[in-house]
Formats: structure tokens, sequence, C-alpha cells
């Protein structure tokens, strides 16, 4: 039975509220030749300042700027605020993400390690269960602050599971420190490394690790792999390898460090791209020897991705070289000439493998078939073993460890909650180890999968999910999300704050479009460069089918994407605004023309391409939404959101389209309003507590429900 507080909201909602007009603002226009175009940017003052130079701190938010933004999110909350039925739509969201959340284990010598957020918890806490003894909480982040900003960004457990490396930021900035802390007695040790450190992996004797950093925090392209041992300072830290830049126009993503199982080998990934690395290793032996960091090159050059463990003697890896669907094979360190690798596990036409890893003596291949999880057993030879069974259509990863032959698996989609799997790879048997209490019935709704042509004939594969007993009447509230870019692929999640929508009868379509990962290398191609439009395309497309097949129409559709989606939504409501009702485009990148300026945008470079370019040019002005807005045109309702601390996307992006939209829609602005909303403690969205995640959750089910008619009968 459908939440009694939910259908007295959703039925409100069909009430349009009395609105302000927009927010005055003021132009400064800023005239420039670019390769012989002349450009003008009305609001480049919303940037907030010049441009920093790579490395320059980042700058104070300018007082203007922080004024106007100031006055747009208290206008955009006297219209969310203002939609009746707010307050009952939120006790049902807060039902429903107060169910809680599990991440995947991680198992090391006699323990187990996962994180979990139960009830009104604001961040996830780091558990950790001994074999045979009780749970205990190991870190819980929510006793470091009052506000819930600080977050666990990951952990490390040490080999044999007595230390944990882990990582904490604040306020969304994604700029983790790392700590250490003993298991047996949550006692943290005296290592404190800055600078946005990841990548950290132990050495097997567990009194040292591999990590990556930033050698400065406000330079994003100075990433150095170091090795620590414990009890010094990382100031002594003897340095592996620093980031090379290549020219002004780009950079190098860097180095990422992958150790091996024995103090004999450490693998070294170097991001060249966002489709290829280089790949090598060095001998530790050598090094301690001699002091020389002498690589050993596996792979150079190539266009393609290379990325796996080291076990012994033997590299295990998964490579798109001659092979864009992925291929696994064995590198044998002692003899690394391509001559000598071994094909343990051949490209398969049909499915693209997206990792691999291994158990005491399998290999564990997880595929991407249709979009969709699929995991493969093979012995260490590559002889086929069968296949894990899942549950159903959906999304899993797998934690194995190399001493035993059992993994965890988490499984999810979009009818069913995330839950851990234990797994024994011998037999194949599964059980049930955790679940998240979500008060949701999964059985009501179904999970279709449909493909429908692009705009060049292109089939583009799309997920459906919507009540069982729902007869799409042409008229059907429907939000339609994408991503399309960095070979991501958009697999089926369960998401907690769409259960209203499917409960009063909305349905929710994800669409697969190229750009992304879900059909190999190629199709991410398809969709990057001058071929971006692709991407748009595709998602106008699955649009025309949705309304052509008699699922909705436009007045009831609409469209949703975030950071590289939230161009998605840009582009496509400036190119086909008469297609779609509402639109949220959440931290999007939408100046195409400056966006590499800012943050470290310039490792997205390859991806898009850049205005610096001339060629290049060409097709950014095409397409990049800002540019493209027209004045007089009846624009859709828009809600753009961004965060201050965002170290990805710059907030600049939402606030000069807010500004531009407002001043170019023909629309009615108390029935189509363009609302931007900022987050001042709050990056890309990683780390957001619950209390903002429920009120977001409520403005985007509250928004999309008036915009697109969402009612209760």
């Amino acid at each position: 039975m459908i939440h009694r507080l939910l259908l007295a909201a959703l039925v409100a909602l069909a009430t349009f509220p009395a609105l302000a007009e927009f927010p005055a603002t003021r132009t400064e226009p800023v005239k420039e030749m670019l390769h012989g175009i002349e450009l003008v940017d009305p609001y480049r003052w919303l940037e907030g300042s010049a441009a920093p130079e790579i490395g320059d701190p980042r700058p104070e938010l300018d007082t203007r700027v922080a004024e106007w933004t100031a006055t747009q999110n208290q206008y955009t909350r006297s219209v969310l605020d203002g939609l009746p039925g707010r307050e009952s739509l939120a006790a049902r969201l807060a039902e429903l993400l107060e169910g809680g959340s599990v991440g995947l284990p991680v198992a090391r010598g006699k323990y187990t390690f996962y994180t979990e957020r139960r009830g009104n918890q604001a961040q996830d806490v780091l558990y950790v269960r001994e074999r045979g003894g009780e749970t205990r909480s190991l870190l819980d982040p929510n006793a470091l602050d009052g506000e819930g900003l600080t977050t666990l960004a990951w952990f490390e457990p040490s080999p044999d599971g007595e230390l944990v490396a882990f990582g904490l930021f604040q306020g969304g900035d994604e700029n983790s420190t790392l700590h250490v802390l003993r298991t047996t007695s949550g006692e943290w040790l005296a290592e404190e490394i800055p600078g946005k450190v990841r990548s950290v992996g132990w050495m097997p004797g567990g009194d040292s690790f591999v990590y990556r950093r930033l050698r400065e925090l406000d330079d994003p392209y100075s990433a150095q792999v170091k090795i620590h041992r414990l009890g010094t300072h990382h100031r002594q830290d003897p340095l592996v390898i620093e980031q090379e830049r290549k020219g002004p126009l780009s950079t190098t993503w860097g180095p990422s460090p992958v150790p091996g199982d024995n103090d004999r080998w450490l693998g070294l990934v170097y991001h060249t791209s966002t489709r290829s690395n280089d790949l090598w290793v060095y001998d530790l032996a050598r090094w301690r020897q001699t002091g020389e960091w002498k690589r050993i090159d596996l792979s150079i050059g190539e266009s393609a991705q290379n990325l796996g463990s080291i076990r012994g003697n033997t590299f295990f890896l998964r490579t798109t070289q001659d092979a864009p669907n992925g291929r696994v094979i064995a590198i044998d360190l002692e003899r690394p000439q391509i001559s000598a690798w071994r094909i343990l596990v051949p490209e398969d036409p049909e499915a693209v493998i997206e990792s691999i890893t291994t158990s005491r003596d399998q290999l564990l291949v997880t595929y991407l078939s249709r979009a969709s999880t699929r995991i493969e057993r093979f012995d260490l030879d590559g002889k086929p073993l069968g296949a894990l069974s899942l549950p159903d259509i959906g999304s899993a990863r797998i934690s194995t460890r190399p001493d035993q032959q059992d993994a965890f698996v988490s499984f999810e989609s979009y009818n069913h909650p995330p839950s851990i799997f234990r797994f024994d790879l011998t037999s194949g048997n599964r059980e049930l180890w955790a679940r998240t209490d979500i008060p949701v019935e999964p059985g009501r709704f179904q999970v279709s999968q449909v493909s429908y042509p692009s705009k060049d004939g292109t089939s583009v594969t799309m997920f459906l999910v919507h009540r069982n007993d729902l007869e799409p009447d042409g008229e059907t509230p429907t939000i339609l999300f994408g991503y399309g870019g960095f070979k991501v692929p958009v697999t089926p999640n369960f998401s907690a704050r769409l259960y209203p929508w499917f409960e009063a009868g909305g349905i929710f379509a994800v669409a697969n479009l190229r750009g992304g990962g879900e059909y190999g290398e190629q199709w991410h191609r398809a969709g990057m460069l001058e071929q971006k439009q692709n991407v748009f395309d595709d998602f106008i497309a699955a649009a025309e089918y949705l309304i052509g097949e008699g699922y909705t129409s436009p007045e009831h559709l609409g469209i949703y994407g975030g950071s590289n989606g939230g161009l998605l939504t840009g582009a496509v409501v400036v190119q086909r605004p008469d297609l779609f009702s509402a639109a949220i485009s959440a931290v999007p990148l939408l100046d195409m023309l400056r966006y590499q300026h800012f943050l470290m945008a310039r490792y997205w470079i390859p991806e898009y391409g850049s205005a610096e370019n001339p060629d290049q040019l060409e097709f950014l002005l095409r397409y990049s939404p800002y540019q493209n807005v027209r004045k007089g045109t009846a624009y859709p309702a828009i809600l753009l959101t961004a965060g201050e601390n965002d170290s990805r996307v710059h907030p600049l992006h939402a606030r000069k389209m807010a500004a531009r939209l407002q001043a170019a829609t023909a629309s009615d602005p108390e029935a189509e309003p363009i609302l931007l909303r900022v987050e001042g403690e709050a990056g890309h969205g990683q780390g957001t507590p619950l209390a903002t995640r429920l009120r977001n959750g409520t403005d985007f089910l509250a928004f999309m429900g008036w915009q697109l008619g969402l009612q209760v009968e």
C-alpha cells in the first residue's frame, strides 16, 4: 500500500505555487577573439575571479558572486520549500534513507572490515568483525565533528589486518588525509599524510605501504607515488615517480601504484588519457641494493587500458590492447617481453571485461553484458569453471583475498536493495551476509530493457523501471537519466529516493549512451571529442522513443544527469527545449570553451577537446550549452545545482548558466522557473551528509512531481 503521507504530498504537488520574478543579474560583457571568432560572455564575472594558474591557491569567493549566489539560493528555496506537501514527502524519504547502507567487505587475516550507515547517521562508519567474534565499530566519522561533514573516503587493511590505513576529508572536498589505526584497540598511530592521498597498497610485511598523493594540494597535476615506512615522517618518504606535464594544452593523468604480494615487485600504472595508460614494474630488490628506480616496461605508448594485480612473479592483467572489449593475460615478470605473454581469457565480442581479481587458486572476471554484471570463474591458467549465480539483472562487485577460497559480492538492482553475499568459490554456493533494511516492497516493481535506434541508426539500450501494475497511457510522468562519457558504464543500481516516484506511478528510464563503458572502448570513442554529439543524439532519441511508444509525452517528461551527465542535460535542453518539461543538471560542465582553465579539468581534454585548439573549438562551440542559449526560447523548468567545495567541476558553470537562462527564457517563471542551488559545505556529491541528501532528494521529487504532473488517484 502506498504510504499515506506520500499520497497527500504528491496530490498536493499538482497545485502551482505563486512565484516572484527571477532575481536580477547584471551583465558585464567580456569580448575576446578566439581563433578569429569573436565571443561575448555577459556573465564572466560570475566565475568569481580570473582562472588561477596551475598551482595557485584556489581564490576566495568574490563578494559580489557570494551575494548573488545567496540571492539565487533564497529564490530557489522560496520556490522549492513552497511546494505543497513537501513535509510529508520528506517524511517518506526519511524512512527510506534511514534504511541505511552497507559497503563491500574486505577480509584480511582473521578480520573482516566493512562500512555501514545505520538509521539517521550522517556518514558511514567503519566496522570490523573478528572471526568467531562480535562486530564492533572501529572508526566513526560522526563522532569527529558535530555537523556530519567528516567523511571516510577509503580504507585499506594491512595484509594481516592488524593495521588499517584510511583517508578522511571535510565538507565534500575529497582532499583526503591519510591516517593509520590499530585494529585491536582502535588507537590512531602518529602517521598523518596530507595531499588528497589515495591508491594505497600495503607491502607484504605490513610495516610500510606505497601511496599516491599531490605534492601541492592546489595543483591537481602534481601527483607523486611514494613509499612510507611506519614511524617515519612522510617528508622522508622515498619518491618513486612524479607526474609529468606534456605541453600547455594537456597533462598526463599520472601514476598509480600496484604493489605485489611479495617484496619483489612494484607495478606502476601511468594514466595518459581517459582511455589509455602505460604499464611498467620496478624490481624492489634492485632498488634496496642500489637505491636506483629502474623501470621494466610492459606496455608503453599503446592506446589501451591495462589494470590488474601481481601475485608472485606473475602480473595478471586485464588489457584492451588489441582487444577493445578486454582480455586477460599473464605476464611472467622474469620474462616480460610481449612475445612471452599468455592469454588466459580471450576477448568476448558480446561482453566487456570490467575488472579481474584473484583468490587462492582462481581468477574472477567481472563482465558487463548488455549493461548488467556477470562474474565468471577461471583457474589461474584460464580454464573456465563457471559463473557465480547472481540474484537477477543488476550490478555486482567482488572482493577476494589471495590466501582464501571465498569471496564477498555486493549486488543491487533498481528493484533489489543492496545486499552482500558470501560465496564459496569452490562450490559456487552463496549465502546472504548482509542486507540493508529499507522499507520497500521490491516485488511490486519491474525492470525491463528495451532497444531503440539513435539518429544515425545505432541501436541503444535503455532500462525502464516502474510498478508492476502500471499501464502507460502516453502521459505517464517519466524521468530519463543518462551519463555518456569517460567510459563510465551506467548499470542497474538501487536508489531509495526514487521509490516514492515508483510508488506514485512514475517511470524511471536509464539510457546506455555512447561515450559510456557499457559496450567497450569502441562505444566510448563513439561519444567523445568530435563525436560527442552522438551522446546527445542518443539521449534525444531515447526521449522520442518513450513518446513514440506511448509511455509519456513532452509535457510529462523530465531529464536528469550529473557532472558529465549535467553537460548532457544542459546540451539537450538547449538543442531540444520542446521535448522536455523539466530538467535537473547537477554539478554540471556547461561552458565548454573555458572549462579547461579551472580545477582539475585539463585531465578531461582527451575526452572533450579544448577551445585552445582551433580544430576542436569548432565542435565545442556547436554544442557547448552556455554558448547556445538563445534569447526568446521557451525553455522548460530547470534546476541547476553545484557545490562550493567541488574539487572537480567548478560551480561557475551552474552560476553562469542559471543567469543566462533566466535572462533568455520566454517561459512563464511562475510555471517553468530556472532555479540554482549552490551548497556552501558540499563538493561533487561524495561525502554529503544524510540530512543534506534528504533535503536534496525532497527537492528532486518535489520539483519533478510538480513539473511533470505526478498525481495519485
